[in-house]
């Protein structure tokens, strides 16, 4: 069995490809509470060090304690945790216990169309880079639109760049009803 593994942008955290499927919908654990939907992401809390977990499409990005050990000491008990999960065969996450994060209720044209250009352009980007961005609000007096980063983008230190250099730039152009992106922590 081989996981790899590729840096992102956030010194803080590392991606781990498993070489297989690990969420349909991505999900982040920012506490052991948290992580109790998932014994795999329990397990990984176990783990001295560990401060955060994401789950992607085919990854998992693991958020280290700064004041804590590095990386060289910590990727191989996360392998291990990695590799015993696949080679058991069991699912990443306990059975009905991810729930959609999504709000209820019919999307208005501008939303719509706010969501489709994250869903299309933007967090396929993020997502190779061991994180996520997802849709907050947008106030349509102000123009603000508000997203909320995960994974490795959350607490990256060039975050706010790609927010204001990439995302709130394609947002303008492609949606001239936005007039300010913010992150909402």
């Amino acid at each position: 069995m081989f996981i790899q593994t590729e840096p992102t942008p956030n010194p803080n955290v590392l991606k781990f490809l498993p070489g297989r499927e690990v969420s349909a919908e991505p999900r982040e654990f920012r506490t052991i509470d948290e992580a109790a939907a998932s014994p795999l992401a329990e397990g990984l809390f176990q783990l001295e060090g560990v401060a955060g977990v994401f789950y992607g499409a085919d990854y998992i990005s693991v958020t280290r304690d700064p004041a804590g050990l590095d990386w060289p000491q910590m990727k191989a008990p996360i392998l291990a945790a990695l590799i015993d999960q696949v080679v058991s065969g069991a699912p990443p996450r306990r059975a009905g216990t991810f729930d959609s994060a999504g709000p209820e209720g019919e999307d208005s044209e501008i939303v719509a169309e706010i969501k489709q250009l994250l869903d299309s352009r933007i967090r396929p980007a993020v997502a190779q880079d061991g994180g996520d961005i997802l849709f907050d609000s947008f106030d349509l007096e102000t123009g603000v639109l508000s997203l909320r980063m995960r994974g490795a983008c959350a607490g990256c230190p060039s975050s706010s760049a790609t927010l204001k250099a990439g995302v709130e730039q394609m947002m303008k152009h492609y949606v001239p009803e936005v007039t300010r992106v913010e992150q909402v922590i």
